[in-house]
């Protein structure tokens, strides 16, 4: 089968996210990479898929050139087209109000959150110890959520323990980043384990491997003082800011 989905990504938590959802509906996609660091992102080509300059971004071919951007509903519009069995979504909907909740709880609450903390923790030109207490203060206290919903479950959503969904593969992608931040995830063993076990699965070693063939947290396991792979393109774009609005 040709390839349907042009998935363009970096490696960052929510790329990771859709290609591990790709491959998890072992759909046919190709990927672009998009060089955060040489501005890809910012690139009129990248802009007519998603104007607000973000990855990841899709664009399906086989529904006349339909691009979709923003994590969140990316994995909404292909459990709506691809996952027609609700492997990885859910039928009922009782259910599916339960995904689309833990859903959104990643997308405004752990992603946002944990990102600040990872700014001020590794990327702040000076060390700022409130906003570094502040925001891994806070993501503690959303890991702590889904450490108590991971009480007598094995997933997120779902009846019986839970299924693995879309709601786990997209919290699963910043969890496994705890480290960072500054977080350790001994702290929340029931999390640990949740974050494990999805790691284990076949489709998701293959998801985290893209664009580049390398998972750069393997080399952040084996030394928490690793040369930085995103430090250039974060700053880089604190200092755009800086330029244009003059502050």
């Amino acid at each position: 089968m040709a390839p349907s989905i042009e998935l363009l990504t970096a490696a960052t938590p929510n790329g990771q996210k859709i290609s591990i959802f790709l491959e998890e509906l072992n759909l046919p996609y190709n990927t672009t990479s998009v060089d955060l660091g040489a501005d890809d992102q910012k690139k009129p080509s990248f802009l007519a898929v998603n104007p607000n300059g973000r990855i990841p971004a899709i664009i399906d071919h086989t529904r006349n050139n339909f691009p979709v951007f923003e994590s969140g509903a990316i994995f909404l519009y292909l459990a709506e087209h691809y996952d027609k069995n609700h492997d990885f979504s859910f039928e009922d909907a009782d259910e599916k109000s339960e995904m689309l909740q833990w859903l959104f709880f990643q997308n405004a609450g752990v992603g946002p959150i944990q990102g600040q903390a990872n700014h001020f923790f590794r990327y702040a030109p000076e060390k700022i110890q409130y906003g570094i207490d502040r925001y891994q203060n806070e993501t503690k206290r959303l890991y702590s959520v889904l450490e108590e919903r991971l009480n007598g479950r094995e997933y997120l959503v779902g009846k019986n323990g839970g299924k693995y969904s879309v709601a786990d593969i997209s919290t699963f992608t910043w969890v496994r980043w705890a480290p960072w931040a500054g977080i350790d995830l001994d702290q929340f063993p029931r999390l640990k384990k949740w974050a494990e076990r999805i790691e284990a699965r076949d489709a998701v070693k293959k998801g985290l491997l893209v664009p580049s063939g390398e998972d750069q947290i393997v080399r952040l396991r084996k030394d928490p003082n690793v040369e930085d792979p995103f430090k250039g393109w974060v700053m880089k774009g604190q200092n755009e800011i800086k330029e244009k609005h003059g502050k």
